[in-house]
């Protein structure tokens, strides 16, 4: 897979290299939404997908380990599922830590495998499907909102509050992968993390739920790190968010380095940090995310010269949490197809003695409506 930096342009309204592309980018959301509407089918599992309206960064994985670890806490055996990019496998293969690497399985799904049992799928029914025949109750789902072939119990969309939605155009003119109201409208909610302008031009649906949320550095980490000058290098959706959270922390950020989502780092490039870092005694910093491209035999000499700040999500409400998991229970038991049932042998009815008539049947009663179900506060 290729990783590239997003275009200027995608951020800019009313740029004349998004107008001039606008047309294929409102060809490009007419199919995705056309795709979304297709029939997906249930598996055995309640699934809860996180994704977001935009390509590049917005917090999903962040997001995913908060429900993977409050269902922990609920002693339900979630699974994590994962399309796995920028790594090789298509799956379905589960992460196993002791043999899979970033260049199998991905940068993402080695973050999941270190909080839940991950499955690696290209696929995401089949994914799935492992899942659950592995015990899993709960799947979160890390990306693949727009990808139709899993029914959903429960979706939350998440965005970026300083990025944004861009310029509010489809792929290739903007950043959305299909128009803004037409992803919102097949969601449960909107999730949109930290502050920034762009919250304030966030089209909205009056029936979804915005939700809020922030990332916090990891504060032992940043008390080791206050006012000391470093290197700081990144390659995730949004390198500049990463080089803010150590400045705003009392971090001296001297130098900084931007590289594109996922990116499959070289033992040149890495050595270079280092050495520039150790030439004018800088500590040389990352995230989590890029710190997992660097667990392979080629890297394991830097391992030790490289800080890594970790940051967690958090809820400004954390029981939306627990209510996007019981919307999705749920609607779980409610699609849940019938168990089969069991057939039960019934005794030979007697003959009926030589001159005698049998009695007519009893008339069958019929069977009372369904009464209706209450669901949570995110039923769609």
């Amino acid at each position: 897979m290729t990783f590239f930096n997003a275009p200027d342009f995608w951020s800019i309204p009313n740029s004349l290299n998004g107008k001039v592309l606008a047309p294929i980018g409102a060809l490009v959301s007419w199919i995705t939404i056309r795709r979304m509407s297709r029939a997906g089918k249930r598996v055995g599992a309640a699934v809860i997908c996180i994704g977001n309206p935009t390509v590049g960064g917005a917090g999903k994985t962040p997001t995913v380990i908060v429900f993977l670890e409050q269902l922990k806490r609920k002693h339900a055996r979630p699974f994590a599922l994962t399309r796995g990019y920028g790594g090789s496998l298509r799956g379905p293969v589960q992460v196993d830590l002791s043999k899979h690497d970033v260049r199998t399985v991905g940068d993402e799904a080695l973050l999941l495998a270190r909080v839940a049992p991950t499955i690696v799928s290209h696929n995401r029914l089949a994914g799935a499907q492992m899942a659950v025949a592995l015990g899993a109750t709960h799947i979160v789902m890390d990306d693949g909102f727009q990808s139709p072939g899993l029914v959903k119990n429960a979706t939350l969309l998440v965005v970026d509050a300083e990025a944004g939605i861009g310029n509010g155009l489809t792929i290739p003119a903007g950043p959305l992968r299909a128009r803004f109201r037409d992803q919102l409208e097949r969601a449960d909610a909107l999730l949109v993390v930290g502050d920034g302008p762009a919250e304030r031009g966030l089209p909205n649906s009056r029936r979804k739920p915005i939700l809020r949320a922030h990332m916090e550095p990891d504060a032992e980490t940043i008390k080791r790190l206050f006012g000391q000058n470093v290197i700081a290098f990144a390659g995730i959706g949004r390198p500049d968010k990463f080089f803010n959270t150590l400045t705003d922390n009392g971090v001296h950020v001297v130098q900084q380095h931007a590289f594109p989502d996922h990116h499959p780092y070289t033992v040149a490039q890495v050595a270079s940090m280092v050495e520039r870092a150790h030439f004018r005694q800088l500590k040389l910093v990352t995230t989590a995310k890029d710190y997992a491209r660097l667990q392979r035999p080629a890297f394991a000499a830097f391992k030790d010269m490289i800080e890594v700040l970790p940051v967690r999500l958090k809820f400004d409400d954390p029981t939306e949490v627990d209510a996007i998991i019981r919307n999705a229970e749920v609607r779980s038991m409610l699609f849940q197809p019938p168990e089969p049932a069991t057939p039960v042998e019934t005794p030979a009815e007697p003959q009926a003695a030589a001159g005698t008539e049998t009695p007519p049947a009893e008339p069958a009663q019929p069977t009372p409506p369904p009464q209706p179900v209450q669901t949570g506060p995110f039923t769609g």
